[in-house]
């Protein structure tokens, strides 16, 4: 298969450096989707800014270094690449910093991206590059220049104080697939005013009031709730040592775009995207190299891209 045939998943948003106590590492969520799926075999776009600084450089080459191409990172005069300081004194819980005023805040809409949305099989967004006004219109009118037949997945990951209702609800209108975590699950329904007695329930009442065709609620190591439109899966997950889950929820995100677009049944989604969760919460970083492991896995699940 030739690259060009690959499907497009974009990761749509913040592109940063994790820092840590004595090392730092590339992440940003919908990055992370993005060089996960590549390692899945996927043709991962990442779609974001950085600055024209050395830590802008040493993110693009690493990218490249990975096979991700970054056409769609814009360069940014003005504002710095992101940074985001990590505590991981907590392995499975790890607490961010994220730093402000930086790169993908100014992230801007252009020919290019309108371009690349209209070929996308898949593109993923958050809730963090939206806490400024002008990334946020960026981002809101990118999902609407999507092709018909694109997935269009929001992976909620709530940072700090970084998101409110209104940005909420136009974002899961917009989703056909909503990924949060359980403590997300708590926020949100107080938020929504929502008053769910169970995750179920929760879950439905997204589908019902913001149209969502899925919902996927993470729950570390007790696996996952895949609340589909007239199906429910509960999979309890693939015990791991946990180095650190930076990074592991966007791996399972990235799993379970793949296992979408193959079209595999809930099942095989939700225990596949746990299976990939697993894999990278074990290694330290938001992006491990786990190509091969990757390969290994996948292959136990029916292999090709176009397994229907």
């Amino acid at each position: 298969m030739q690259p060009t045939e690959l499907p497009i998943v974009v990761g749509l948003g913040e592109v940063l450096w994790d820092c840590f106590a004595e090392s730092r590492l590339p992440g940003g969520a919908p990055a992370n989707v993005a060089f996960h799926a590549c390692q899945l075999g996927c043709r991962g776009i990442v779609c974001s800014r950085v600055g024209q600084d050395p830590l802008g450089d040493e993110l693009l080459a690493f990218l490249v270094g990975q096979g991700l191409e970054t056409d769609w990172v814009q360069r940014d005069r003005v504002h710095p690449t992101g940074t985001v300081t990590v505590d991981t004194s907590r392995p499975d819980h790890p607490r961010f910093i994220i730093h402000e005023n930086v790169a993908w805040d100014a992230l801007d809409f252009d020919a290019a991206t309108e371009m690349l949305m209209g070929r996308a099989a898949a593109v993923c967004f958050g809730t963090l590059a939206q806490r400024s006004p002008g990334s946020r219109q960026t981002i809101q009118r990118t999902i609407r220049a999507v092709r018909p037949d694109c997935l269009v997945v929001y992976d909620v990951n709530l940072r700090q104080h970084f998101y409110d209702r209104e940005r909420l609800e136009a974002s899961l209108r917009a989703a056909a697939i909503v990924k949060l975590n359980a403590e997300e699950v708590i926020e949100i329904d107080k938020l929504l005013g929502l008053d769910s007695p169970d995750q179920e329930r929760f879950a439905r009442a997204l589908q019902e009031r913001y149209g969502v065709d899925t919902v996927c609620i993470t729950r570390g190591d007790r696996g996952c709730l895949l609340v589909g439109p007239d199906r429910i899966v509960d999979d309890p997950g693939t015990p791991v040592r946990v180095a650190d889950a930076v990074g592991a929820g966007d791996a399972f995100t990235a799993a379970l775009i793949l296992a979408r677009l193959r079209r595999w049944p809930l099942e095989s989604q939700a225990s596949f995207a746990n299976a990939v969760g697993a894999l990278v919460a074990s290694r330290p970083g938001a992006m491990p190299l786990l190509r091969e492991e990757f390969t290994r896995l996948t292959a136990g699940y029916g292999g090709g891209l176009n397994d229907e």
